[in-house]
Formats: structure tokens, sequence, C-alpha cells
């Protein structure tokens, strides 16, 4: 096997050894978030996620873009869901298991007022 091929490998696996990390990327299967969203969604300080971000993005398993105030983060090789439901199956939780974790905080994101807004107007069109 190819010395280079291995290293990289052994990249990829020390930039998902870390909880917070495969946390973020099973935040990012919905789609792109901002770091508000991640913070309200995971509890994590906006701090120390940046630097788990920045890690994600050296690997080269998410990429950012800016809106305004707001950078959003997604995941730029879906493939590594794959990876990350395999391990899932090795220590006995399946992906349902994991949406069912996630809460839905208030959170003032754009991409979570969108929905707010949207609820209450549906709200109000049903009374």
């Amino acid at each position: 096997m190819n010395t280079t091929s291995t290293q990289r490998q052994a990249e990829l696996f020390r930039a998902l050894m870390h909880p917070a990390r495969l946390a973020i990327l099973n935040m990012l299967r919905d789609g792109e978030a901002c770091v508000c969203h991640l913070e309200a969604h995971l509890g994590y300080r906006q701090a120390y996620l940046s630097q788990q971000l920045a890690i994600l993005r050296t690997a080269g398993l998410i990429h950012d873009r800016r809106v305004g105030w707001n950078i959003y983060y997604e995941v730029s090789q879906p493939e590594v869901f794959t990876l990350l439901d395999l391990s899932l199956g090795l220590v006995g939780v399946t992906t349902n298991d994991m949406h069912a974790q996630k809460g839905s905080p208030d959170c003032p994101c754009p991409k979570c007022a969108g929905k707010i807004e949207q609820r209450l107007a549906n709200d109000s069109l049903s009374m």
C-alpha cells in the first residue's frame, strides 16, 4: 500500500476522532448551517466550534460561504456520511437514533428564524 494514501487516511481519521467534530458533521447532514445554529443545537461555545470547524475545513471535509455576518458551513464530501453511518452501526446506534436525539432549541440563526416565522404564520392562518 502506498504510504501517501495511508498517510491521507490517517489524516482523515484524525480529523474525525473528536466527539464535537462528529456532532458537527451529523448536524450538517440536514444541509448547511451557521455557527450560531450549531452553537444552539450542540451547546458548544462559538470559539470552540470555530476551532473544530477549522480542523474539518483543513481536512477538506467541509467548506464555508459568507452571507453578511453569517458564515455557513456545508459538508464538501458527502461520502463521509457513509463512513459515519458504518461507525454508528459498529457501536450499535442507528441514524434514526441520531435524528431522535436532535433537539430544536430556540435558535436565532436565519435558518431557524425563517422556520419560526413560517410556523407562526401557519398558526395564525389556522385560527
